[in-house]
């Protein structure tokens, strides 16, 4: 069967990966599953974070993106990010300037997180059209001083932080803009590109894990807000309802997804952030978020029936959350 566009189907990595991995090995606390950003390793008291995840869609701000992104994955756990390292593929007949932009990139990104950028590999490749960066975060934490996206509990309360489509819009108003420019001013374009300024969800994370009261935590990356709730869900084997008034979605968002016929809500997220929070310590984390002027807003609740995933309309009437098959991001930058 061929594959969509973007992350591979859950089943996909029911029925082959998470069969193929190696040894057991006590250190390993939390490894491969489906939902959670990152692995867990003991090392004596402490513990070890480490994400990695890949920028393929993106051009103009691959390196910048790839730290955000990796950073990101690893503030899910309600722990700072420290050292990044990444592998950078290039098409044949690259120039110097484009290693040295990306390179640039990153250092930038690094420098502002306070993350050590510890190593890596660079190498042009046959076969590929763009650049493409896997990249991977470490963190070290105390034993236990962690969440992971898998402990949402029946009743907890989900908040998200600044909005659905972030990424996407940021990355549509950048390598589409000249198709975009035929319908959008130009502030209104350099408005939407300036989200790549809101992808760092380092604050929010830590600052809502800080306060107290989180159960878990999960950015939504492909498959935007939708597909991040039900890889909560998946995570945490739980039932999910989501009031889809309360859904922050930023008007660029909405104009472009109108523009390239596609779904904020399926639409890459990064920049947003799903928190699941005890019910009694919701209204404290979003009023400490908002201090920091980081709008959050709860937009819905977990519920006992883990194949329950309702959307609830404006009109009261429920329908089931969408399941993103692939990423909209993709549809979009196919359009001409």
């Amino acid at each position: 069967m061929k594959l969509p566009s973007g992350k591979v189907p859950v089943r996909v990595l029911q029925n082959i990966v998470f069969k193929h991995l190696g040894i057991k090995r006590k250190e390993v606390l939390l490894g491969p599953s489906v939902g959670e950003d990152g692995a867990i390793i003991e090392v004596g008291n402490k513990a070890l974070i480490i994400s990695m995840d890949p920028i393929t869609g993106a051009l103009e701000r691959i390196g910048w993106l790839a730290v955000n992104v990796n950073a990101n994955d690893i503030a899910t756990f309600g722990v700072h990010p420290s050292f990044f390292s990444s592998c950078i593929i290039l098409p044949e007949n690259t120039s110097e300037k484009t290693i040295e932009t990306i390179c640039k990139q990153m250092d930038s990104a690094a420098r502002k997180l306070k993350i050590a950028i510890i190593g890596g590999h660079c190498e042009t490749a046959p076969g590929i059209t763009h650049p493409i960066i896997v990249g991977s975060a470490i963190a070290i934490t105390g034993k236990n001083h962690y969440v992971t996206s898998g402990n949402a509990k029946l009743g907890n309360s989900l908040i998200l932080t600044k909005g659905a489509g972030i990424e996407g819009t940021a990355i549509l108003a950048t390598d589409k803009q000249e198709l975009l420019r035929k319908q959008f001013k130009a502030s209104f374009i350099k408005k939407a590109t300036n989200f790549f300024n809101q992808i760092s969800v380092v604050k929010d994370a830590v600052s809502a894990f800080e306060t107290g009261g989180v159960t878990a935590m999960h950015d939504p990356t492909e498959g935007g807000v939708a597909g991040g709730i039900h890889e909560i869900a998946d995570a945490s084997n739980v039932g999910v309802k989501i009031f889809e008034d309360k859904i922050p979605i930023q008007e660029e968002t909405l104009e472009i997804c109108r523009f390239f016929k596609i779904d904020p809500l399926q639409l890459i997220s990064s920049g947003a952030l799903l928190i699941a929070v005890k019910e009694n310590f919701a209204n404290k984390i979003v009023e400490t978020l908002e201090g920091q002027k980081i709008k959050a807003v709860i937009v819905g609740e977990f519920v006992k029936e883990s194949e329950k995933r309702i959307l609830v309309g404006e009109n009261g009437l429920e329908k089931p959350l969408v399941r993103p098959l692939s990423d909209h991001l993709w549809k979009a930058l196919k359009q001409e």
